[in-house]
């Protein structure tokens, strides 16, 4: 595998010489391909280079971006299929939540009593500095209204699992890390629409409790589906059986559904909220029913779980290439100050997270880890409420754009950290 990451390292810099003598010449049909032939042998050929490996995910996310802004019409529609469509943007989205579930485990909460505090910081630091900096910038910087709004909301989303990769990198308080993740994810259905219906109310149309309920299918149904495999590993013979019971009456429940019970409630139920509960029941049966038949196939390939953060890779990649094709014109005119705007909003993070949690009393290793999970959003998350909306090319632009900054400065500050270890720990109060 070595080997042939070499040789798409060797033929990226080929491609890029042609790349670059088209667009002197001025040749579109020539430079056009090999722009993207150059992205992708280069995010291939990274993985030869163990000090840029860790850059590789990054890369392909850039690879998506060059696809989606070079060839649009190939990323927005498939045959009849339009691959903007709200159910399978929320279908991908899951399935990339559900893949970075599989990396949590229930143990991750039971140190929230030694960690209390911190988590607290975490949770307050994350919730504030970054939605207010994304209003902040939208008054800056003047953007449209749907794209200022998408600023708030990548401000206003949960941090991601990325924020742990990059706090292991740093050797920075790696317990803290899970456990703010967790808890900022527990916390996001009802703390994201809140700051996006205080924040961006004026912007667009919030519904708080439709956003609400489109945060947990997207976030809380696949992290509840992986954590139901995560339980299963260890239950109880006894404890398996209760669990299987409960999934056999979720699948009765998921073919009753499009069978005539779908229909009968909607004609003989007036009350809005009861529907949206019952719709609600559907997908958590659907979450206990992907739970045990996610356990089911691991129990005979225990490597699935090695091959869901690759699973969930792909996804991401999906819809970044499908978000810039949507919003490419909008990226042309104002690509440049969503970049700005990404760079100061990333750096806000890291800066505040950690200088107020050196405020509040924290340790120096515990603020780098407040500081990885203040500045690194939740971009899945963003794209995914975007997509819910129908405005995929426009409040979901900035997630295209500020997630593969996130994960270069993450890199690159982890990376810096982890060559300045924290010395004399138990001399660092203060």
């Amino acid at each position: 595998m070595k080997k042939w990451s070499k040789i798409f390292l060797v033929f990226s810099a080929f491609a890029a010489v042609v790349l670059v003598v088209a667009i002197v010449m001025q040749a579109p049909a020539i430079y056009n391909p090999f722009a993207l032939i150059t992205a992708v042998s280069l995010a291939v050929g990274l993985g030869s280079i163990p000090s840029l490996k860790g850059y590789q995910y990054t890369a392909w996310i850039i690879s998506a971006v060059v696809a989606g802004m070079i060839y649009p019409q190939a990323f927005t529609h498939w045959g009849n299929v339009d691959l903007r469509d709200k159910w399978l943007i929320l279908i991908i989205i899951q399935l990339v939540m559900f893949g970075m579930g599989t990396h949590m485990s229930l143990k991750d909460f039971r140190g929230f009593a030694s960690t209390g505090k911190g988590v607290l910081v975490g949770l307050f630091c994350h919730f504030s500095i970054m939605p207010m900096m994304g209003l902040l910038l939208t008054k800056i910087f003047h953007f449209e209204a749907e794209i200022a709004a998408g600023i708030i909301l990548i401000g206003s989303c949960s941090s991601g699992l990325a924020s742990n990769v990059m706090v292991y990198l740093a050797r920075a308080n790696l317990v803290l890390s899970v456990i703010v993740t967790a808890m900022a994810t527990l916390a996001a259905p009802f703390l994201t629409p809140l700051l996006m219906k205080t924040l961006a109310g004026t912007l667009i149309e919030v519904k708080f409790v439709d956003m609400m309920l489109e945060i947990i299918k997207i976030i809380i149904v696949p992290i509840g589906a992986a954590l139901l495999h995560d339980f299963l590993k260890s239950a109880s013979p006894r404890q398996k059986k209760k669990i299987y019971f409960i999934a056999v009456a979720c699948m009765l429940w998921l073919i009753a559904l499009p069978l005539g019970l779908n229909s009968f409630f909607k004609t003989t139920i007036q009350s809005k909220p009861l529907l949206q509960s019952l719709e609600m029941v559907g997908f958590f049966s659907g979450a206990v029913l992907a739970g045990v038949l996610y356990n089911f196939l691991y129990r005979r390939f225990p490597k699935l779980d090695k091959l869901m953060p690759l699973i969930s890779m792909f996804g991401i990649i999906y819809f970044t290439t499908v978000t810039t094709a949507a919003g490419r014109d909008n990226l042309v005119k104002v690509g440049g100050l969503l970049f700005i705007a990404s760079v100061i909003h990333n750096a806000a993070g890291y800066f505040f997270g950690y200088w107020l949690s050196r405020l509040f009393g924290m340790d120096k290793n515990s603020s780098r880890t407040i500081a990885f999970e203040v500045g690194l959003q939740n971009g899945g998350m963003a794209s995914g409420l975007a997509g819910s909306m129908g405005k995929l090319g426009t409040v979901g632009l900035p997630a295209a754009v500020f997630s593969p900054w996130m994960n270069i400065s993450g890199s690159i500050l982890a990376n810096y950290w982890r060559r300045k270890p924290v010395k004399e720990l138990s001399n660092d109060k203060t």
